[in-house]
């Protein structure tokens, strides 16, 4: 066919330049795609921009060869949908930007980029998409001229010649349910909300727009989150699972990179190596480079239609042996930090420890203790009851090492104006550290879900002190503290807290062993209600129009010190102090002190007069 084409296109005449041209723009839209997969594309033509990319300049696969197979399989016909969950530094990024590029400049069709949200969505748009074709010259005249008034060049939409491309936040049902998409891109599938609205799932929902083509095509990617409500785990699980194999440099074994065989000197991370799992010979980095070079994609099941691809950060060319090892270093102190790296370096879904906590096991290791000298700051987390408020006092330490200091019930009508005078009497307490040294509460969260009038009113003179008005908001993935707004008739600053989060964050806490980073201590006074009340929830999986979801669930009827101890972690959150500075000044401060004593002590010893001069 592409043969009689050109020769069509040779016979036309000459001299009537005008329907010349006319026939063979239509000649070329009836014209095959070349034989060029996405990966042959992104060589031949891709140019990667300074603004996105650390090696700016033309593309090259052969850098990080494991692309390939999956940049081949965004535009291959037997291929329904690709799946990649994968750590975040193997390049998915331009993996979707080259499937882009390719579809633009040899297969124009209807694409759809789906991000999180629809800021995510315009960035990635400005700082991702219009650079790229800005810097490729093959695709920078196709995509229509964002400074013509009529160009169909927007942020969210621009138009190229036989198709265009829509950039869209999961959160926004409307750009969800507009314009058939034969190219349905997903980004961080995990990041996006439960449900678009009241649409349903996001991932659905952009899949349906693709129903009227019959060679559509479904790419997802993601960094995982927490096993059994991953969206880009499930997805994988329902590919055939393909996994990157390499041989051992040494006795050619062939194996996966995996973290059990990384191997270091202890404290020394410039020490990492990789042990072979059948000879036990090591590979440093380099030789890892090599071998990556060298590996090759194996499925763990038969494909039907979905190819899925997992990948670690140990077969990033990007990040060394040495940078992965100080990063898993410093993330295993907390079951937060060590969560990250096995989601963003291990490309690997979370298993939580356990979805409850054993409240006699808490209330064994009670503690006798005054505010120690680690406390660096001290908040307050205060519940509103029908009958009473309640309050308990955090110290927080490095690295979120908490000491409870205080556990308060004030009994009366929310109502009423005394009950306000005494809670505010204990927010102005003062607390005497082992040192000597005094401390007040340095900010405090106070929750207006009940006597939310009261609440404001309470708060809003009160700011300078950083006591704040909070509001609880359940579901995953949100922040413990977000932006505050005043929305309310006597305009307090109210700022929303996402409880699941911080509920997450505390039970994971509760079950650390050891004293040190995020450790909880108890004191001895604290009885066993307190304890049963701390660890009142778990966490169950429920399913929310065909979609797993994480949900929080009350056990006992009770549970108002876990919400005191969520406040109390939101004010710290608000609060964002920097712990590991406000320790360095403490210390500096304890020495400045230290050497004037010492200079006092030499200073009576002269008069002879110390006992009576030191005690006055």
């Amino acid at each position: 066919m592409t043969h009689s084409l050109r020769l069509l296109d040779k016979t036309l005449p000459k001299t009537t330049k005008g329907m010349s041209e006319v026939i063979r723009s239509s000649l070329n839209l009836l014209r095959p795609p070349p034989s060029l997969t996405v990966s042959n594309w992104a060589d031949k033509f891709r140019i990667l921009s300074p603004e996105g990319s650390s090696e700016a300049g033309r593309f090259e696969t052969s850098r990080a060869i494991f692309q390939k197979e999956i940049m081949d399989a965004c535009a291959d016909p037997s291929v329904n949908e690709v799946v990649v969950m994968s750590c975040s530094q193997v390049g998915k990024t331009e993996t979707l930007l080259n499937t882009i590029g390719y579809y633009i400049a040899y297969e124009p069709a209807p694409i759809l980029m789906v991000q999180p949200t629809l800021e995510m969505a315009r960035s990635w748009s400005q700082d991702r998409l219009a650079t790229m074709v800005r810097d490729t010259p093959i695709i920078t005249n196709k995509v229509a001229d964002v400074k013509s008034r009529d160009s169909g060049n927007t942020t969210l939409h621009k138009t190229f010649e036989g198709g265009h491309i829509t950039a869209c936040g999961a959160n926004s049902p409307a750009s969800l349910a507009s314009r058939p998409i034969k190219i349905v891109l997903c980004d961080e599938v995990d990041r996006y909300p439960a449900t678009a609205g009241a649409e349903g799932d996001p991932v659905l929902l952009a899949k349906r727009r693709s129903a009227t083509f019959w060679d559509s095509k479904l790419i997802m990617t993601s960094t995982p989150t927490v096993s059994g409500a991953s969206r880009i785990e499930s997805a994988y699980e329902n590919s055939d699972q393909r996994k990157y194999y390499v041989p051992c440099i040494h006795c050619k074994h062939i194996h996966l990179l995996e973290w059990k065989n990384v191997k270091w000197e202890k404290d020394r991370p410039e020490t990492a190596v990789i042990e072979c799992p059948e000879c036990h010979k090591t590979m440093d980095n380099a030789d890892r480079i090599r071998t990556i070079a060298n590996g090759h994609w194996k499925a763990q099941k038969k494909f039907a239609g979905i190819a899925g691809f997992h990948l670690s950060g140990l077969y990033s060319p990007w990040v060394s042996l040495e940078e992965a090892v100080t990063e898993f270093l410093m993330a295993k102190k907390m079951p937060e930090t060590l969560r990250v790296f096995v989601n963003t370096y291990l490309g690997e879904s979370w298993e939580d420890a356990g979805e409850r906590v054993d409240d006699i096991g808490l209330f064994k290791r009670r503690e006798k203790y005054t505010v120690p000298e680690e406390v660096l700051v001290i908040t307050a987390g205060v519940d509103i009851q029908d009958d009473r408020i309640e309050m308990e006092v955090v110290g927080w330490g490095m690295d979120e090492e908490s000491w409870s200091l205080d556990y308060i019930r004030i009994y009366g009508d929310p109502s009423a104006p005394s009950i306000w005078n005494e809670l505010d009497m204990h927010l102005q307490k003062t607390y005497e550290c082992i040192d000597k040294t005094q401390m007040k509460i340095i900010s405090a969260c106070i929750d207006s879900g009940h006597h939310t009038n009261q609440v404001y009113k309470f708060c809003r003179p009160r700011l300078a002190r950083r006591i704040f008005a909070i509001k609880g908001q359940a579901g995953e993935g949100k922040t413990i503290i977000g932006r505050s707004s005043r929305n309310n008739i006597l305009r307090c600053p109210l700022f929303p807290v996402g409880v699941d989060t911080a509920k997450e964050l505390i039970y994971s806490r509760l079950n650390i062993k050891d004293a040190g980073a995020g450790y909880c201590h108890f004191p001895m006074n604290y009885d066993e209600e307190y304890f049963r009340q701390l660890t009142a929830e778990k966490i169950v999986t429920k399913y929310r129009r065909g979609f797993k979801r994480r949900e929080w669930v009350l056990m006992r009827s009770r549970n108002e010190a876990l919400d005191c101890r969520v406040y109390s972690m939101a004010a710290l959150s608000v609060l964002n102090a920097d712990l590991k500075m406000l320790s360095k000044n403490k210390k500096a401060q304890s020495q400045k002190d230290t050497k004037v004593n010492a200079n006092r002590l030499r200073k009576y010893k002269k008069k002879g007069n110390f006992v009576s001069s030191w005690e006055n």
